[in-house]
């Protein structure tokens, strides 16, 4: 988890409307993975990958859907080197991210997103799941990993801050 906007983050959770919802962003080269939190915020479900193509058009396309499911803010995972240090990915990350702040009046929080595709790979390689099929999945389900992180932070009693 990273500690920035940490306190804003749990601000909109006590702000949201009774069915507004979460979306987690996997935001890959290739693809970006999606999530959606069911309407109480407890649960994270991969919705779907989107193709990359060019940044307008990946922007209409995430955008729709937040709006497809009344969705209230992003939590976009941050792609942190295992020592936490900040490389190019970050970089692109924070970068996507600051050209589309100013199409939507949505909130956007960055989540420590490290070994979320690992951990995501590592569980359809035990279920089995053909190499193919992972490779359908892996980023909406890396996604619905990082969106369920931040569920868990905010569903904690003593949660900081």
């Amino acid at each position: 988890m990273t500690t920035e906007n940490l306190g804003e983050l749990r601000d909109l959770a006590q702000r949201l409307g009774r069915t507004q919802r979460l979306m987690g962003v996997d935001l890959g080269t290739k693809t970006i993975g999606l999530a959606l939190s069911d309407v109480e915020r407890r649960l994270a479900t991969p919705l779907e990958t989107l193709k990359r193509t060019k940044f307008s058009a990946d922007a209409a396309q995430l955008l729709a859907r937040a709006e497809k499911f009344d969705v209230a803010g992003f939590i976009i995972g941050l792609p942190l080197n295992m020592d936490g240090s900040e490389g190019p990915r970050v970089q692109s990350t924070r970068a996507f991210v600051r050209n589309l702040k100013p199409l939507s009046s949505l909130p956007f929080f960055f989540w420590d997103e490290r070994l979320s595709t690992a951990a995501v790979t590592r569980a359809l390689i035990e279920q089995d799941v053909s190499r193919a099929k992972r490779a359908a999945v892996v980023d909406k389900m890396a996604a619905a990993y990082i969106l369920q992180g931040a569920l868990d932070w905010l569903n904690r009693p003593n949660a900081l801050p």
